[in-house]
């Protein structure tokens, strides 16, 4: 009866400690531009950073659970090494990274669905 209880035991603790597929980070690069999520551990947030130092914003482009055929796009003009996060809301479903590249075709990563 013990060696039940402690298979049981570890079965549930490894069920709450192992992640499920929802809580897993995907990431796409679009010359400098690194877009993820879910971003603060929250699946309704996303995250874009400008890994080029070339003074061009970079933005990402992706799509919420509530409203699928909505293309929302999140900028970040904050310049080198920084980090922008969009506002909470519904999961987002697909997401891409863009590196704007004034006077040149933009570097374009992408699509994927955490």
């Amino acid at each position: 009866m013990v060696k039940i209880r402690w298979v049981a035991g570890a079965v549930l603790t490894a069920g709450l400690v192992i992640p499920t597929a929802n809580a897993v980070a995907v990431s796409s690069y679009g010359g400098g531009a690194h877009a993820w999520a879910p971003a603060q551990g929250n699946p309704g947030k996303i995250a874009v950073k400008d890994n080029s130092d070339d003074g061009d914003p970079v933005k990402a482009e992706y799509y919420r659970q509530s409203s699928p055929g909505t293309k929302r796009t999140l900028w970040n003009h904050s310049g080198y090494r920084r980090t922008v996060y969009s506002g909470s809301g519904s999961k987002i479903i697909k997401l891409r990274a863009i590196d704007e590249n004034n006077h040149a075709p933009d570097d374009v990563g992408p699509w994927v669905s955490p």
